[in-house]
């Protein structure tokens, strides 16, 4: 176990070392995937990555986050693109959490998602990946105890934000996989950068519904309003020129 794991239960501790890892790169990790095969973290780079740790005997609350994960993976999917980011689920109970024990838990969940990845690792890689994303473990007589963390990573591999809770709502999870998917890299053009800015403001989450929409009328607002900077502008010109 971490080391933190041999110490009881303190949530408000927790939480602060959860926090305290945004902003932080999780480095360069192996794990198995569900075929037994090496698998290098590192491999997902180059777009955001959503990192959940479970343990497979759990029947609570880890089957409930991932069960919310997967709901809100198909919104953001909706609203991004089916290759706009990654998800791997981790099993942290090395011990239980084989590649064959991540593979039913997938299977019994009903999870087939292209560019999720369940993961199983030794004590060194999942003490490694926990230390990471600020994820502690604690066991008990039931089990273990932790957090309800979700983590947001970004296309670098540095942590961008938390999300807590086994039935956090789609805004939570998504909003973050937004401002990462259209953060128009530097050396992108000026056609790209205005492209996703307008993406960026204009898809929004619609309660009425539950999803993400791109909103046509954000679009047009600021079209007008740069029409009539536009116009302004030309008629300021004119009237110094005709000034002069």
């Amino acid at each position: 176990m971490p080391a933190a794991a041999q110490q009881d239960y303190d949530r408000d501790a927790a939480l602060a070392v959860s926090q305290g890892a945004v902003g932080h790169m999780i480095g360069e990790h192996t794990f198995r995937d569900i075929s037994g095969q090496p698998f290098q973290l590192q491999a997902l780079r180059g777009k955001p990555l959503v990192v959940s740790l479970i343990y497979t005997s759990c029947h609570h609350v880890c089957p409930l986050i991932t069960a919310n994960i997967e709901k809100n993976v198909d919104i953001a999917h909706e609203a991004l693109g089916e290759d706009a980011f990654s998800v791997v689920t981790i099993g942290f109970d090395w011990q239980v959490d084989t590649p064959e024990r991540m593979r039913m838990y997938a299977s019994a969940k009903g999870i087939d998602v292209p560019g999720w990845y369940f993961l199983s690792g030794d004590e060194a890689s999942v003490q490694a990946i926990s230390k990471a994303v600020g994820f502690q473990f604690f066991p008990t007589a039931k089990g273990f105890d932790h957090l309800s963390q979700t983590t947001v990573v970004d296309a670098d591999g540095r942590v961008y934000r938390q999300i807590y809770g086994q039935d956090f709502d789609a805004q939570a999870f998504v909003e973050p996989l937004k401002e990462l998917v259209f953060d128009t890299p530097r050396d992108a053009s000026l056609v790209d950068h205005w492209v996703d800015t307008f993406k960026l403001f204009c898809t929004v989450y619609d309660p009425n519904t539950g999803r993400y929409q791109f909103d046509y009328s954000i679009f047009m607002t600021i079209l007008v309003g740069v029409l009539c900077l536009g116009a302004i502008l030309l008629f300021i010109v004119y009237e110094w020129r005709h000034a002069r």
